[in-house]
């Protein structure tokens, strides 16, 4: 595969390259300290006194309530790590608040989309941009269907010109990858796009998705000034896509442009769910989030556009030098990227008005877990960078932590319930100790303050719920009820969405805690593929949470053996952990998801108003489909234009050592057939361009080999 340098070299000084610069001149944009820094530090210092003055009023109230009032090393534990979690809470409190008035007050007039007017931003000249789609191990025609849609999109606004369309693989598994070359040849030829959509396989997956985006920078990234990452579920509009180029061409300064995706095309009740609470709740949080950062927020690795010149001189990404799970490749590259390209000077924004970007919810609880246990040691690794990279700014230090606590939060949790199962079985088990102090002249009665306590209990439900009332407030003030079932579904919604999340919460802090050990000790991490569609079975799901089951029942029997008020404060943390396997299965029905669709419940706006993109997921998909009875190496052997296309895309492999290799599995694939092969000696085999074009040659010359002639018979 080879990209036309000279023709898109050509199109650069057409299309109006370097622009970014005279804009930004022309519109006289100050070349000291921004004007966004100002207010972003003025914001940051209000949270910061907001948080700190609810934490230390809430741990107050929480030395309080403990019977000795903090008096030993127990009670202290629980005040520090409440501390830590209730100051957790409340950032994530004011941000939700901060993002209501920021919406219901005409918008952040520091906002890159607001400091123009809609007409001059139409105005603004493109750039040619290179739209990238690293996948590895995915659905083929479901991943290149999303790519079609946003190619048709863009075609749609007739700006399609401007963009160029690269997938870069890094699938291992010849059937896998050798059906992604069929579907991209035949999209290629769909779409009439020759010149414009271009495939690439990696020999070697170094270094994951970072090496993968890597090495396309060192082949191609000087012929485009931006790039827009997708991932492999990732969805936007052609004016979306449109729009974001010409923010980055009127703001040189922004490195980074991030859009905020909303979920979409669920068909599970868990995604369902969880696309719903995006998008209800996930415009007060996400403009909260942005006018707290300004130009440093962070980058989630996707749905961006990123300025190419500087995000390949500085965002290059080292190996951790240190020990255990600081030592190695950045498994979480993006939010490292983003505070490498804010060193350097530039920008990094999150624009919550972009609208139609899209991505999908895993299907299900045991995939988004599969997930989580990537980012949370990839999360962890980001306290190296934290305390030891230099001239990072602040506000990317926050990010780091903020990825961080998102993880550690789960085992602080569980610490809590720890120690306060401790104390509650201190007043049972053991005597009560009156003089703890060997000097003290009076006793010291330990002291439950029960209504203290329910106060407590009620103010951090509250921080909690708040934002999110306020996200339907904000809906029914805008005129979004409708969009989200009408005003009465959207209430019970809303119920349903706070009970599962209820359930799910207990579940997840009890996977994270183990994810989180896992990192701590270093445990090899599996690089695979996402399932993007499934159910979970009862096998797996029993198998996979038969542990916090049996926690959860003995830790509730001996609640109750404390004291039976114990044993109902336990409850709510316990039932979900033990009816967790049902949980999941439940969750992970298609259809019922389906059910909860046609009763309106659950309703996204897509789905209400309808979507070209999503009409074009469902309607237009792509026209290749993987032989019915033929596996896709089978396929690149026998069919002739397959195997030409193979051939073409192929290397021929070099080395004695491996030419006779070669060699000799072409004679055993030829007599015995590909499934006497090993998959790695199917990818050996497919990787070499001869030995494909010899085995199609030798199938069809000779059908005594009865195994292909089978084969054949199916074409």
């Amino acid at each position: 595969m080879a990209t036309p340098s000279s023709q898109i070299h050509a199109d650069l000084s057409r299309q109006g390259v370097g622009m970014g610069t005279d804009l930004g001149t022309d519109m006289g944009e100050d070349r000291g300290e921004p004007q966004w820094k100002r207010a972003a530090y003025a914001r940051r210092a209000l949270l910061l006194f907001a948080v700190l003055l609810q934490t230390a009023t809430g741990s107050y109230f929480m030395l309080s309530v403990l019977p000795y009032n903090g008096g030993n090393w127990v009670e202290i534990g629980m005040v520090a790590l409440f501390a830590i979690l209730f100051c957790w809470i409340s950032v994530g409190f004011w941000i939700g608040v901060f993002g209501y008035l920021i919406r219901h007050t005409g918008g952040d007039r520091h906002a890159l989309i607001h400091q123009q007017d809609a007409e001059t931003l139409a105005a603004t000249p493109l750039a040619c941009t290179a739209i990238i789609m690293p996948i590895y191990n995915e659905q083929v025609t479901e991943c290149f269907g999303r790519l079609k849609a946003v190619y048709l999109s863009l075609q749609r606004c007739g700006q399609l010109e401007h963009f160029d369309f690269y997938i870069l693989s890094d699938t291992r598994d010849a059937n896998l990858w050798l059906d992604e070359q069929a579907a991209w040849a035949a999209l290629t030829r769909e779409l009439n796009a020759e010149g414009r959509l271009y495939y690439r396989r990696r020999p070697l997956n170094q270094n994951y998705k970072s090496g993968n985006v890597g090495d396309f920078l060192r082949r191609w990234g000087r012929d485009y000034p931006y790039m827009v990452v997708l991932d492999a579920d990732s969805l936007m509009s052609g004016g979306s896509l449109v729009k974001m180029v010409q923010l980055m061409q009127r703001h040189p300064r922004v490195g980074i442009l991030q859009s905020s995706p909303s979920l979409m095309n669920g068909q599970s009740v868990f995604a369902r769910v969880q696309q719903f609470s995006n998008q209800l709740y996930g415009p007060l949080f996400t403009t909260g989030l942005a006018a707290f950062q300004l130009g440093d927020a962070a980058f989630w690795g996707h749905n961006a556009i990123l300025r190419t010149q500087p995000f390949m001189q500085h965002c290059g990404l080292r190996k951790l030098p240190g020990w255990g799970l600081f030592r190695g490749p950045i498994l979480s590259h993006d939010f490292v990227e983003a505070a490498y390209i804010g060193r350097a000077g530039h920008e990094v924004r999150l624009e919550p008005e972009l609208e139609q970007s899209y991505e999908e919810s895993p299907p299900t609880l045991v995939e988004e877990l599969t997930r989580d246990k990537r980012w949370a040691k990839g999360n962890l690794q980001h306290l190296w960078l934290m305390l030891r990279s230099r001239r990072l700014r602040m506000a990317h230090r926050m990010a780091f932590l903020n990825g961080i606590m998102s993880y550690a939060a789960s085992p602080l949790w569980l610490a809590f319930l720890v120690l306060a199962t401790i104390a509650a079985a201190r007043m049972v088990i053991w005597p009560i100790d009156y003089f703890p102090d060997p000097h003290q002249l009076h006793p010291v009665w330990p002291e439950w303050e029960p209504l203290r306590a329910l106060a407590l209990i009620l103010v951090t439900f509250a921080l909690l719920f708040i934002p999110k009332f306020l996200a339907v407030l904000d809906a029914i003030s805008q005129g979004r009820a409708r969009s989200f079932g009408g005003l009465s579904r959207m209430h019970l919604s809303v119920l349903m969405e706070m009970l599962i999340s209820a359930l799910l919460a207990p579940i997840r802090m009890l996977s994270h805690t183990r994810f989180v050990l896992e990192a701590l000790f270093n445990l090899r991490l599996k690089w695979a593929g996402q399932n993007r569609s499934g159910e979970s079975g009862w096998g797996e799901a029993i198998v996979n949470q038969a542990f916090g089951t049996l926690l959860a029942l003995s830790w509730s029997a001996f609640a109750y053996w404390v004291d039976p008020m114990f044993f109902i404060w336990s409850l709510p943390v316990a039932i979900p952990l033990i009816f967790a396997a049902p949980v999941f299965v439940l969750l992970s029905r298609t259809q019922a998801g389906q059910s909860l669709k046609r009763w309106g419940l659950l309703k996204i706006p897509e789905e209400t108003y309808g979507s070209e993109l999503l009409d074009d997921l469902t309607y237009n998909p792509i026209k290749h489909k993987p032989h019915p009875r033929l596996s896709a190496f089978s396929a690149a052997v026998i069919d002739p234009r397959l195997n030409a296309l193979h051939v073409a895309q192929a290397r021929r492999l070099g080395g004695a050592i491996r030419i006779e290799r070669l060699q000799f599995l072409r004679q055993q694939c030829l007599a015995e057939g590909p499934d006497s092969l090993s998959a790695g000696d199917r990818n050996l085999l497919a990787r070499d361009g001869p030995s494909l074009a010899w085995l199609h040659q030798q199938v069809w010359q000779s059908c005594a080999h009865s195994v292909w002639a089978d084969l054949l018979r199916q074409v």
